[in-house]
């Protein structure tokens, strides 16, 4: 029986045991994909790049509609897209450049004072309310609430803030 297939000590449903070094890498590739992907600060920015998006939309909405309309209203035109000027036969088309300057200046603009100064505004007040540091005397520079030493100048902070050191009893 030479045609006849060379039988197997495994079962038909034994899967083999010799797993090679490929496949462990490739096993343990795929492993670290997963951790990565589902590792907290990716998943962050995976909803911010979501919610920029739609931001986006919005931010183009409001120069578009408001902010492009008030420049007419000052300067005449509408569309700078159509400036250009020729110069030994070459076309520098300038307007597209300025209104390009104008949209992200407006971008700019909208995304510092609706996203930027209200958040700097709350994380300021919420530090203010539960501060997470505190000055050292000695050599001021930022250290935790809870620490009993500085570790810049190793200077004794418990005189200074939080309990007081145990009174010493003195005789009398």
């Amino acid at each position: 029986m030479s045609g006849a297939a060379p039988k197997s000590h495994l079962g038909p449903k034994d899967p083999p045991t010799c797993v090679t070094k490929q496949d462990a890498d490739v096993t343990k590739l795929f492993n670290d994909f997963k951790r990565f992907l589902f590792r907290g600060n990716v998943v962050d920015l995976a909803v911010a790049v979501v919610v920029g998006t739609a931001f986006t939309a919005v931010v183009k909405a409001l120069v578009a509609d408001l902010f492009t309309p008030l420049i007419a209203a000052i300067f005449g035109a509408h569309d700078f897209g159509a400036l250009k000027f020729t110069i030994n036969g070459s076309t520098f088309a300038y307007g597209d450049f300025i209104n390009n300057v104008i949209t992200f200046l407006s971008v700019s603009a909208v995304v510092f004072f609706l996203v930027v100064a209200p958040i700097n505004a709350l994380m300021a007040r919420r530090a203010k309310e539960d501060p997470d540091t505190k000055q050292c005397p000695e050599c001021d520079s930022a250290i935790p609430v809870k620490a009993r030493r500085c570790p810049q100048c190793t200077s004794d902070l418990e005189a200074d803030y939080g309990p007081a050191a145990p009174a010493s009893v003195g005789p009398g």
